[in-house]
């Protein structure tokens, strides 16, 4: 008889990050948590849990214990209320960051009481933890600063819940993984909508300007340095690999592990990210009129883009990833496969451009 397959349990598992991952845990028994299953069918166990409810935190004890998993992959988070539905700001803090101390109080309980032995906590946080305008590489030791959009707060507060509540998971190793924007023709993100320039947007102006076929231009303020901004983008289905290369890694005790994570090679200039998206760009007169612009399509319902997101759009964002070289070592090209121009240069193909005019106009 061969030996069990040991039981990893991922919230958030019906994301788009959850669904890549799934396929690749074929050596694992996969128990995957969220509010409603993949719109695909995958070799996995499903449970629905809302983690944004108090209540969640026993159903995950009891999961956790009845399953004896060993690790949990903690993606549960909430990006863009209107795709989402989950439009209450109160209710989407409950699940981003009141959830994240929910899984975690759940991991100490079954590893306090000797009912089970979790050994794994993966967290991907965001780049947007650090909050925008980073005009230098910057190092995993950088203090976070996300402000005003409502995710990258988010993505800090939980951040700093992983850490704080880290001591008392036992012998249990802590990853955070802070991921740039996230590339890929399956993919669909505030950087990416305003690339692809589809009218995400709700309003039946949205409807009107999807059904012919219209992009909006990429709006930016008069200025060489912000068609020189430096952008780093991470493919999808790379961190997927980081996440299952991670679960195979062999058990170093309680540690914590802290990881900069995007595409391979030199960040690229948002014109060179536009020219690759085919789109074009507009130049208004100062930030304060893009910040007009983009206030006045949210309010009419052309764009899912929040204005809170416009310091992030603006702003060189890079990250220095020599940590997560180091990490990998001689697996690093065979698990981060994808530079910065191959990834977008995917996201961007002919065939994921309708994909994002379905997905907007599904969520509209």
């Amino acid at each position: 008889m061969g030996t069990p397959r040991p039981t990893v349990v991922v919230t958030g598992v019906a994301g788009n990050l959850g669904q890549r991952l799934v396929p690749l845990l074929a050596d694992f028994c996969v128990v995957g948590v969220d509010l409603r299953p993949p719109s695909a069918a995958m070799a996995m166990r499903f449970e629905s849990l809302d983690l944004g409810c108090e209540s969640s935190c026993r159903q995950l004890v009891d999961i956790l214990r009845q399953t004896g998993a060993v690790a949990v992959v903690h993606l549960a988070f909430v990006l863009d209320p209107l795709r989402s539905g989950v439009l209450d700001a109160q209710k989407m803090w409950q699940i981003n960051v009141a959830g994240t101390a929910r899984v975690m109080e759940a991991i100490t309980e079954v590893n306090r009481t000797h009912q089970g032995a979790v050994g794994k906590f993966i967290f991907p946080s965001s780049v947007a933890a650090y909050g925008p305008g980073l005009q230098q590489p910057v190092k995993e030791d950088q203090p976070l600063g996300g402000h005003t959009l409502p995710y990258a707060v988010h993505k800090r507060e939980a951040e700093e819940v992983v850490r704080l509540r880290a001591p008392t998971l036992g012998a249990c190793a802590t990853y955070i993984l802070r991921p740039h924007i996230y590339a890929g023709a399956s993919v669909r993100n505030y950087m990416i909508g305003v690339l692809h320039g589809v009218p995400g947007g709700r309003g039946r102006l949205a409807d009107y300007l999807r059904a012919r076929g219209t992009r909006l231009p990429l709006a930016l303020p008069k200025g060489e340095q912000y068609l020189c901004n430096r952008i780093q983008f991470v493919h999808v289905d790379d961190v997927a690999r980081l996440l299952a290369w991670i679960l195979r890694r062999p058990e170093h005790g309680h540690e914590m592990v802290i990881l900069n994570v995007a595409a391979r090679g030199d960040a690229i200039p948002l014109r060179v990210a536009a020219r690759i998206a085919g789109q074009k760009i507009l130049r208004l007169p100062s930030r304060t009129a893009c910040r007009w612009a983009l206030q006045w399509m949210w309010r009419l319902g052309i764009s899912d883009i929040p204005p809170e997101a416009l310091p992030y759009m603006l702003g060189p964002t890079v990250m220095d990833t020599g940590r997560l070289r180091g990490f990998l070592g001689a697996d690093y090209e065979h698990v981060m496969r994808y530079s910065n121009e191959s990834a977008l240069s995917e996201t961007f193909a002919p065939a994921s451009a309708s994909d994002i005019s379905e997905a907007a106009a599904s969520s509209a």
